[in-house]
């Protein structure tokens, strides 16, 4: 038996989102960092020797920021998945409490107060993401609903008089035609 297809809005199973949003976060996070650190090397790096430093930079930052990238974005996963799965529905409340967990998770180190601190800051940054997120959704949506043609306010005014009916004009006849067509006329 085949399986319905599913529409292209829709994502990856959980198991797979886990690891594409993983390594979409480190890819993201290893390229901002090359061209933020790489920058930063060559501002601190005396003349002479800013390419060496900024290559320097890039190979010992870039892949420590795509790293926390990267567990940022496979805990955020891993927790959206998760209640998914057990409230059993696809909506942007899983996203914002995965967000809020997910800080709360990361700073957990630094004591209760940090973690909970840092769990607000996570659940509203992204209930202001997922609320951005519809709202361009609806703008665009509503760009291309059909818009019915603005009727007249006021009845147009009757016409005085119609026109005469014009005489149909004549038709051609045998001879005009050449007479090749004569016995096919009605």
């Amino acid at each position: 038996m085949a399986q319905p297809e599913q529409p292209e809005h829709q994502r990856d199973p959980c198991p797979w989102r886990i690891l594409d949003d993983l390594g979409g976060a480190f890819a993201m996070g290893a390229f901002g960092g090359a061209a933020w650190h790489g920058v930063k090397g060559f501002r601190n790096s005396p003349r002479g020797h800013r390419m060496a430093g900024s290559l320097s930079a890039i190979k010992l930052r870039a892949p420590v920021l795509g790293g926390n990238f990267a567990t940022w974005g496979g805990l955020f996963s891993t927790f959206d998945c998760a209640f998914a799965g057990i409230r059993q529905k696809e909506d942007p409340w899983n996203a914002i409490m995965a967000g809020s967990v997910t800080g709360g998770v990361l700073a957990a180190r630094g004591g209760p107060r940090a973690a909970a601190s840092s769990a607000l800051v996570g659940g509203v940054l992204l209930a202001l993401i997922e609320g951005l997120s519809i709202g361009i959704t609806r703008m665009l949506a509503d760009q291309h609903k059909p818009v019915m043609p603005e009727m007249p306010a006021a009845p147009l005014p009757p016409k005085a008089a119609a026109p005469k009916a014009s005489p149909p004009p004549p038709q051609p006849s045998e001879d005009e035609l050449g007479g090749f067509y004569a016995g096919k006329m009605a």
